[in-house]
């Protein structure tokens, strides 16, 4: 309600959510009730092409500390989540994901856990009922690469589903970084942080809108290029290295010709194999240079993450949203 002080707040972001939202709620509500009565969850809905907008106002009629907001198009789970964040007014703010992976039961253990001193209490997953094998190597190679290669360890197995205390929230906010990548936003960020392990379930309907592959590909990228610029310097090594094999490699055909009086034919294949070895490592070299400065260029833009379209907080039909943002 307006002027009131909100103890947590739950941020989930939705996209064609349409079946889990009611289900969501009904586990969800009595978990934050038993924290405070004093709660909020904040749906954050990038543009479905279903129903999950009507639902979820249909839920704010029922209960008012349901709230909405919609983005002007299709920004992206992360970037929903970091509008959540900055949107919430919670003295505290968790953040799940609608499709009861993970569960909601755990939300007031990590917050009685926050009383022992932590700002940042994060789900560490034990076990998963949805994940393949491939997937499994697939993380476990990926968080290894990133915490070798970033300035920040990020804990393995997790993923958002955490709650944060507001002080962190507003130095999350502070950053104003456009990748969104929360897990390395929350671990540079710091403080006291711990964990509680649970199993995570397979979704309760519905399948993913998430792309595993590149999903976890660009997930990866952004934990190894945003908090760190060890590539670039493991790529000076390469280069050198090359550069130091190349010059033996003319040495050695040099002195081989000219002390012993060696005849070198001109093959075909060496020259392919060294052409390409070379043009592999100055292309390998240029990409992640690239991506460097692909970055570099979306920060010196200045976009704003993401638009609201509209933000419903109160019981009243659609029409009459109060709309706190528009796109320009």
């Amino acid at each position: 309600m307006p002027g009131e002080d909100i103890d947590i707040s739950l941020v989930v972001p939705v996209y064609r959510e349409e079946t889990n939202i009611r289900p969501f709620l009904e586990r969800v509500e009595p978990m934050l009730a038993s924290i405070s009565e004093n709660y909020e969850i904040l749906f954050c809905l990038d543009p479905s092409p279903d129903k999950t907008e009507d639902v979820i106002q249909a839920e704010i009629i029922r209960n008012p500390r349901v709230k909405l907001v919609v983005f002007s198009r299709r920004f992206g789970q992360p970037a929903a989540t970091i509008a959540g964040i900055e949107i919430s007014r919670g003295k505290t703010c968790a953040v799940i994901d609608v499709d009861l992976q993970d569960p909601p039961e755990l939300i007031p253990q990590m917050y009685a856990k926050m009383a022992d001193g932590f700002d940042v209490v994060y789900a560490k997953r034990k076990s998963s009922k949805s994940e393949t094998i491939p997937k499994r190597l697939i993380a476990w190679v990926g968080y290894g690469v990133i915490n070798r290669l970033s300035d920040i360890k990020i804990p393995r197995n997790t993923g958002d589903f955490r709650i944060m205390s507001r002080r962190v929230c507003d130095e999350i906010s502070r950053l104003n970084e456009g990748h969104g990548f929360l897990r390395g936003l929350v671990a540079f960020v710091g403080f006291p942080q711990t964990f509680i392990e649970y199993d995570r379930d397979a979704r309760h309907s519905g399948a993913t809108n998430y792309n595993r592959f590149t999903g976890s590909l660009k997930i990866g990228l952004n934990g190894i290029i945003s908090f760190g610029s060890r590539p670039l310097q493991i790529m000076s090594i390469i280069g050198f290295a090359v550069a130091g094999f190349s010059f033996l490699l003319g040495a050695y055909y040099a002195i081989g010709k000219l002390v012993f009086g060696v005849n070198y034919n001109a093959g075909l294949p060496t020259t392919v194999l060294v052409v390409t070895f070379f043009s592999g490592v100055q292309l390998l070299s240029l990409g992640l240079m690239g991506e460097y400065v692909g970055r570099i260029y979306d920060e010196v833009k200045r976009r704003p993450k993401y638009i609201v379209h509209k933000h419903i907080d109160s019981a009243l039909p659609a029409d009459r949203a109060r709309i706190t943002k528009e796109a320009g």
